[in-house]
């Protein structure tokens, strides 16, 4: 067997870093689990601060490896990270977050649970759907209201979770309706008993309806933040291979439903040299030999037929390609290629 001898890279010129990135106030990256997602995250939240840009970069995977990636211990709560760049990072812990209510807002039936038993617990029809999603969705509006940031950069959770998280507006939307109106319905019978008894302490008991109100506002807000290409930018990101084509197309299908502009797709671990795809002093990188390892050669041409199937998913969206490296892809100096290879 052949050893292919690799040289650790000591330096990355300052010219193959870019300074700040073109994208809009938050960036989310999704796609199949172990595709890259946290590794584009992380290189396009550090571009995004070396301009003096107030970045935060937030993972919302369970599994979370932002700190593995950026190499440094990340809170559950958004903290400064560098001292030379405004770069902030938060790992999002969802079952903490569930601590006060899947959004933050309280469920508004106050003492009918104890009137009436346990069986009113459920008005809706059914149990709150991904209330871990719905933790992560309260903390991200948090997040964005945030006067520190100017920029926030998602790392989601494998696609099966992003697509729950984007679905969990519309389907709380329509929940909140329904318990805005079973409440307002339990709020005139409880009338009716007070008056002819007298006191108020029942109708007290039921919350405040405001609640509920500023759960509908927080839904809307980020619908809207959302489905506004010149505010929200989903990244797809995907490997070259059928299986990652084919969930990647799946993703960009119902991100069309519910109407998320899809502006960048990032083509990631693509066995081709570092300078066909950035403006970047490569001497030091190791290119996969596809004319003399028969390995090489297969896996290119498996991903070289991924590629050509990919064509639907590119249509209508900048491409992005970074290539396979030899090293593992952590820590600030490969990070700034990947940002080269993002933000060409």
């Amino acid at each position: 067997m052949t050893e292919i001898d690799v040289e650790a890279v000591e330096d990355i010129g300052e010219e193959a870093v870019p300074e700040g990135v073109d994208a809009p106030e938050y960036v989310l990256y999704g796609g199949k689990g172990g595709v890259g997602k946290t590794t584009m995250a992380a290189a396009t939240g550090l571009a995004s601060a070396r301009d003096g840009t107030a970045t935060l970069v937030v993972s919302t995977d369970p599994a979370h490896s932002l700190s593995d990636t950026l190499e440094t211990d990340i809170p559950a709560e958004p903290a400064r990270i560098r001292d030379d760049v405004p770069l902030y990072a938060a790992e999002i812990d969802p079952e903490a977050a569930m601590g006060d209510g899947p959004l933050g807002v309280d469920s508004g039936l106050g003492g009918l649970e104890e009137m009436l038993g346990d069986d009113v617990a459920d008005p809706l029809g059914g149990s709150m759907p991904g209330a871990d999603e719905a933790a992560a969705m309260r903390l991200l509006l948090e997040y964005m209201d945030d006067p520190r940031f100017d920029r926030v950069v998602v790392d989601t959770a494998p696609t099966g979770h992003t697509l729950r998280l984007l679905e969990l507006p519309e389907l709380m939307d329509s929940m909140v309706g329904r318990l805005l109106t079973f409440r307002e319905r339990i709020g005139g019978m409880v009338d009716s008993f007070t008056g002819m008894f007298g006191g108020d302490d029942q109708q007290e008991d039921l919350g405040d309806l405001e609640d509920l109100e500023v759960l509908r506002e927080r839904i809307e807000r980020l619908r809207a933040v959302l489905r506004d290409p010149s505010k929200t930018d989903f990244r797809v990101v995907m490997v070259p291979e059928e299986l990652s084509v084919v969930e990647s197309e799946r993703l960009l299908d119902r991100l069309e439903e519910f109407g998320v502009p899809v502006g960048t797709v990032v083509v990631n671990r693509v066995m081709e040299d570092l300078t066909d795809v950035a403006d970047v002093d490569a001497d030091w990188f190791v290119s996969p030999n596809v004319d003399h390892c028969e390995f090489c050669e297969r896996r290119w041409k498996v991903q070289q037929e991924a590629i050509k199937r990919s064509q639907s998913v590119f249509r209508g969206h900048e491409v992005r390609r970074v290539p396979l490296f030899a090293d593992e892809v952590r820590g600030e100096k490969l990070l700034r290629v990947v940002a080269a290879c993002l933000e060409r």
